[in-house]
């Protein structure tokens, strides 16, 4: 596992880099001088998901945290949403909280490591692991992927500590996920909680190029500036829980695939297709020439297309611009 300074610094520097890609062609053309042609340089793919049900079939606090502290997970879940109803408070911050109350009640310690350690735990979807070079080899085999960038996001309720222990944590350009805040407390306190509408603020961070949840979204970007069109992003989600998340994304323009476990039922996602929230669903095994693979490869030829014929446009307009 990589370490997380590290890892956290490397983010940072891939931050600033996509916040200097989404200042747009002007600067670039400032820099370059007029000896130097601007190029196209929205040639990037995002391919971004959902955590729990989509890559993993279950919460990830079932596989490790709730059995270490022998707290049955319906009668956690069920507790959890009772209080949640009960005092009208945020559900996740509800989960948050109770988790920690439970192992303290049971005398049991956990700290930022051991939930690192629990993501060991956590079981995949099949083809999961091997999901990542597949998609880019096929990207990279494709005629007209020429210079293109594809890069992996995830967007989870679930906590980012679990998820570092995950084994695709390093496949992940960024994460953004709910996260503790050890010090502050004797017990743990949220140091972030991402929302099912609250995940929507990370697809436009992805879309603008501005990953540092230090620096505003809010502040105006023309469309043909933002580094990662929303042409250019598929999402991956289970249930209801990404309604909204598929909404911004096939509302701008973007794509969305629905996933339901291999051996269970796909009415939700059939639900989801019928309303329009998703553009295709399959099966969550991402082995190669399953649906999902061969579906989400065909929304990947849709994109690069849509790319080439983008890139077309955008020379022509600097050609009309040159008098040609």
């Amino acid at each position: 596992m990589v370490d997380r300074t590290e890892r956290a610094a490397g983010r940072a520097r891939n931050a600033s880099a996509d916040k200097a890609v989404a200042l747009g062609h002007a600067a670039t053309a400032q820099k370059a001088g007029p000896k130097q042609a601007p190029k196209f340089d929205r040639r990037t793919i995002a391919l971004v998901y959902d955590f729990d049900g989509t890559l993993c079939p279950r919460p990830m606090q079932e596989y490790a945290f709730l059995p270490k502290i022998g707290i049955e997970a319906e009668s956690f879940w069920r507790e959890s949403n009772r209080i949640a109803r009960e005092e009208k408070a945020d559900p996740l911050i509800t989960y948050m909280h109770l988790l920690y109350k439970k192992a303290k009640a049971k005398g049991v310690v956990i700290n930022r490591q051991d939930l690192v350690d629990q993501g060991k735990q956590v079981e995949l979807f099949p083809g999961v692991e091997q999901w990542f070079d597949a998609i880019g080899s096929y990207v990279r085999t494709h005629a007209q992927a020429q210079d293109v960038v594809l890069r992996h996001y995830l967007i989870s309720s679930g906590l980012t500590e679990i998820i570092e222990g995950t084994s695709i944590y390093p496949r992940f350009h960024n994460v953004f996920a709910s996260e503790y805040w050890f010090e502050a407390y004797e017990m743990p306190y949220p140091k972030r909680v991402i929302t099912d509408t609250g995940k929507t603020q990370y697809l436009f961070r992805i879309n603008k190029g501005v990953e540092d949840l230090g620096d505003s979204i809010n502040q105006h970007m023309p469309e043909d500036s933002r580094p990662i069109p929303f042409a250019n992003m598929i999402y991956f989600g289970d249930g209801d829980t990404d309604v909204p998340s598929m909404a911004v994304m096939r509302k701008n323009g973007g794509h969305a695939v629905a996933v339901y476990p291999p051996r269970g039922s796909k009415a939700k996602c059939v639900d989801l297709f019928k309303a329009g929230r998703c553009d295709v669903f399959a099966a969550a095994d991402y082995n190669i020439g399953t649906e999902l693979f061969n579906r989400t490869c065909l929304l990947l030829d849709r994109i690069l297309a849509d790319m080439r014929l983008q890139e077309e446009i955008w020379r022509m307009g600097r050609d009309v611009e040159k008098g040609k």
